[in-house]
């Protein structure tokens, strides 16, 4: 594995190279400094790992690069008589705002600092993954290579990005916190290329379907869907639902079923929807969602409504209470919550000045 874990750490046992990996190169925390590695968070500490070792030789480097450059170390040594598994979820395109001068100076037409420098670091993550598929095509691995490349969320539309015309923002229920962009390629395991697949996928669905690639036998009881046929051949997707959040912390609920969305005591900090950057490169201001506008439940048909802008909880009162009942099915398997305040046995000052597992 190579780069950002954000799984816990508390433990050693929740980290990477006890929890499956041969390798770990990266960090624990959610987000970092791109250069120096250091997470304020209750506590400043650096935070960067070869394995279970600090890792300084990457000091000052910036952290796509620095990535890329593991990843394809990895790729070129690899011995092609064993299969590879290679995990790189790279730091880019999140808070903090950082990147190369020549990349933000590739859009020094766009007024907008935080715009400007997002724009850039897409470029910068361009150019890093670039190495790595060059690594691929050197090596010949990629002749028998499935890569699939995915986001977790929509963008933070409050720190540059953009995700119109879809609704809300990262951390909301909305589409354009929720719904994401991927794509999938091979030279010779996709049967049908080149289009836009629009089927029903959910992240949990990429772990059964690695697995029925590598004709690996899938134990019952977890939550995804192989949608190998669906990601080579283009058939039609086995799920028909899926749980976008249930937050007991801050009462928010949102499920899918079949083309509806419910979306239960709000969608989270942004309803609206924000427009990309004006002619002049400058963009609109944001205003923060007023909840007091906002009813219990939202009924969405997102898939000829795919912008969030009619709501029929009022209109079409059979699938809003087809709906609600679904809802209190996947309530009834939900685990707990654990929300417990920050633990000062974490501090990083406790461990030499790193973020460091050892504190539960």
């Amino acid at each position: 594995m190579v780069g950002k874990w954000h799984l816990g750490f508390c433990n050693w046992k929740y980290t990477p190279t006890y929890r499956g990996f041969d390798t770990f190169f990266g960090y624990y925390n959610g987000a970092e400094d791109y250069y120096t590695h250091m997470r304020d968070a209750g506590g400043t500490g650096f935070d960067f790992r070869f394995n279970t070792s600090i890792y300084h030789d990457g000091d000052r480097v910036y952290s796509a690069m620095l990535l890329a450059d593991r990843a394809e170390e990895i790729i070129r040594s690899h011995d092609q008589s064993t299969p590879l598994f290679l995990y790189l979820p790279f730091q880019s395109v999140h808070a903090p705002l950082e990147v190369p001068k020549r990349f933000e100076n590739m859009y020094s037409h766009i007024q907008t600092k935080d715009r400007r420098i997002y724009c850039g670091m897409v470029s910068a993550l361009d150019e890093a993954f670039a190495n790595v598929t060059q690594a691929l095509e050197d090596t010949g691995i990629d002749k028998n290579m499935l890569l699939i490349f995915t986001t977790d969320n929509g963008g933070p539309t409050y720190k540059g990005a953009n995700n119109w015309p879809l609704r809300g923002a990262k951390t909301t229920t909305w589409q354009g916190g929720t719904r994401a962009s991927a794509f999938v390629y091979s030279k010779n395991l996709l049967s049908k290329t080149g289009y836009t697949n629009n089927e029903m996928i959910h992240a949990v669905d990429w772990f059964p379907t690695i697995l029925e690639l590598a004709d690996i036998k899938e134990e019952g009881g977890i939550d995804g869907v192989s949608q190998l046929q669906t990601i080579t051949g283009g058939a039609a997707s086995r799920r028909t639902e899926f749980v976008y959040n249930i937050d007991e912390v801050n009462n928010i609920s949102a499920i899918r079923y079949g083309d509806f969305k419910l979306i239960k005591g709000g969608a989270g900090d942004y309803n609206g929807w924000y427009p990309p950057p004006k002619l002049d490169g400058s963009t609109p201001d944001l205003p923060i969602a007023d909840d007091t506008k906002i009813p219990e439940y939202m009924l969405f048909n997102v898939k000829e409504d795919p912008t969030e802008h009619n709501d029929l909880s009022e209109k079409d009162p059979e699938n809003l209470q087809r709906l609600k009942q679904r809802l209190e099915y996947w309530m009834k398997s939900l685990v707990p919550a654990q929300n417990p305040p920050s633990d000062p046995k974490s501090n990083p000052k406790n461990f030499g000045g790193n973020w460091s597992p050892g504190w539960c």
